[in-house]
């Protein structure tokens, strides 16, 4: 990061009012005040629940000179929206105003953040998704179609198989705006995709899911015991 990125975040939350009175502990989650940088990243503090494989980090990215909030849950990371800003000033009132809201939203899955146009396919109420095994192939299954997560660019994620001790994963999406469904694996955290999943209604992702998870699940498995080694 250069000086002058690092001199503004610094210069900008040092009497940082807000960052001062945080809670230790927050609808369940720890904070870590991290003042960290890797790369072009700054990392200013998280809050993090180990046991729920969740997190989220208030940082400053000097690629595009902005503020932003990044959420992990499992091994999905990825940035909030809503919280981008170049303004501290207008980050500061985001925070205030929402910050305790998508930790609570964090902690306890809220049905009433789900799009209308996702509750229209209906895998919330798939008789399928509730049949679905715990463990499979030793994978625990970390998200249910029940309580999809929504994600970026109009994504949800319906299920999610997940090994967290090889850090490898098999996830369902459903995008709106395609209105389809598709399927990608992480295998030590690094994507990979396949298009046998792919689907438009749940009646045909679910015959795919007959005929391929438990063979893309021991994919995955052999390749990330593989590539421990």
């Amino acid at each position: 990061m250069k000086d002058a990125s690092k001199e503004r975040v610094e210069t900008e939350t040092k009497d940082w009012a807000y960052m001062a009175e945080l809670p230790e502990i927050w609808h369940g989650f720890r904070l870590e005040r991290l003042t960290r940088i890797e790369g072009d990243v700054y990392d200013l503090y998280r809050y993090v629940n180990p046991d729920s494989h969740r997190s989220a980090t208030v940082y400053f990215h000097e690629e595009t000179k902005e503020y932003k909030v990044r959420v992990r849950i499992g091994l999905i990371e990825f940035c909030r929206m809503e919280y981008i800003t170049g303004s501290f000033e207008s980050f500061d009132h985001l925070l205030r105003e929402q910050f305790d809201q998508m930790l609570q939203d964090l902690s306890h899955f809220n049905p009433d953040h789900i799009g209308s146009i996702a509750k229209e396919k209906h895998f919330m109420e798939w008789e399928y998704g509730k049949s679905l095994p715990k463990e499979l192939e030793g994978f625990g299954l970390f998200i249910h179609p029940s309580e999809p997560l929504e994600i970026t660019n109009g994504s949800y994620i319906i299920i999610d198989y997940c090994d967290f001790d090889v850090e490898s994963n098999f996830i369902i999406y459903y995008n709106m705006y395609r209105d389809e469904f598709s399927g990608e694996a992480r295998i030590h955290n690094i994507p990979d995709v396949s298009y046998d999943f792919d689907s438009t209604e749940l009646e045909e992702l679910e015959e795919k899911l007959n005929t391929h998870l438990v063979a893309r699940l021991q994919e995955i498995r052999a390749r990330a015991e593989k590539e421990r080694t």
